[in-house]
């Protein structure tokens, strides 16, 4: 997925125009409706951002992470561009290999283009549900509003406009509430990540480390990359058979030392993703009147999916298992709240060594007696 020397594994400017021509356009609205929902859901986002603090006790100081509001296309473009920044490593080891490969060059130049497609078809399937995004790895992007101002490092926060509104409108819920509690969540990642400030480094090594024991010859990894792409947009195998509902990407994992950094990886997920369930629904009350309805319908929509094909895709793409990182994540960080107050989970920050392992995500009260002083 990276570039080889000049030439990539996948042709990513070929995958954005493919994700921006199928795109859907999402739900219809005047040109004054849209401007008035880019500037609430703006308020929203700095109104969010206080609620969070307050509620969390966390300090995200004065980050400089600025707040986009894009459209579709626009996901599509950013989510790109923080790929290739955190896939930077993996590109100089799959470089060496190609220097090796006999052929590679040619083989790479033609994948490159189908997959490119192929990647734009998933991108743009991603592109209707995502409603918000908080970007950890996110290089400057001249063509994102606002983008080309980014702080080196920094992250951002995206907020899908036309899915935001086409949710709202699904589950026949008040707007303004439903913006607001989607920009609670969105921002507690960003708090997150701005108010401890070795998360983003540690999150990225871990990222980077994951990538880096890849033990495949770039051949290997751009068919498995196509079949899982493949899969994925319900295009069936060889001879007519239908794509393997199981396969994933994470089937592309290969070594042991990769399972042990995915173990990792999938409890610091587990942990973000329900502290920021966790939060959206904590502040909901006081500043969300109808939050309640809101919850019960996003959770019953959440796990129904809005079809056959929508669950396939879903799960190739690994979503459900996201769907689990909101649930066990939520559940571990509500019980350890009940039991240590909001200041003994805030002790989950103090290090990489005080982040929930997967075991203690799923026993939070493990987690509480090996981070806890002696004889408290």
């Amino acid at each position: 997925m990276t570039s080889l020397g000049g030439t990539d594994l996948v042709d990513w400017n070929l995958a954005v125009s493919t994700a921006a021509r199928i795109a859907r356009p999402g739900p219809e609205v005047s040109r004054d409706e849209a401007r008035e929902v880019v500037a609430e859901l703006r308020r929203h986002a700095l109104a969010a951002e206080r609620h969070v603090r307050e509620f969390t006790g966390m300090d995200s100081g004065a980050a400089d992470t600025p707040v986009l509001v894009v459209d579709r296309p626009g996901w599509v473009r950013a989510n790109v561009a923080g790929f290739r920044e955190v896939l930077l490593p993996l590109t100089a080891k799959m470089r060496e290999r190609r220097a090796a490969m006999p052929g590679g060059a040619a083989l790479t130049a033609m994948g490159s283009k189908v997959t490119g497609i192929e990647v734009g078809m998933l991108l743009s399937f991603l592109s209707s549900r995502v409603l918000g995004q908080y970007e950890t790895f996110a290089p400057p992007s001249p063509d994102l509003p606002g983008g080309d101002g980014l702080v080196p490092g920094a992250g951002r926060l995206l907020l899908v406009a036309p899915n935001i509104v086409h949710v709202e409108r699904e589950l026949d819920v008040h707007p303004h509430d439903f913006r607001l509690w989607v920009c609670l969540h969105e921002e507690t990642h960003r708090t997150q990540f701005t108010a401890v400030p070795w998360l983003q480094d540690h999150l990225k090594s871990e990222i980077q480390a994951f990538l880096l024991e890849a033990d495949v010859d770039p051949a290997t990894l751009l068919e498995r990359f196509r079949q899982a792409a493949q899969s994925m947009t319900g295009r069936g195998g060889e001879e007519g058979r239908e794509a393997d509902p199981g396969l994933g990407i994470v089937d592309l994992v290969q070594t042991p030392r990769q399972r042990e950094i995915l173990d990792r990886l999938t409890a610091v997920m587990s942990l973000l993703e329900g502290h920021a369930d966790f939060v959206m629904d904590g502040v909901g009350p006081a500043v969300v009147p109808s939050v309640g309805e809101i919850r019960e319908k996003f959770t019953k929509r959440r796990q129904t999916g809005a079809g056959r094909l929508d669950r396939a895709l879903r799960r190739l793409l690994g979503m459900d298992a996201k769907l689990r990182q909101y649930r066990d994540g939520e559940r571990f960080v509500r019980m350890v709240v009940e039991d240590a107050g909001m200041a003994g989970l805030n002790k989950v920050w103090t290090s990489p060594n005080t982040l929930p392992t997967k075991e203690e995500i799923s026993h939070p009260e493990r987690w509480l007696a090996r981070v806890r002083p002696s004889g408290s």
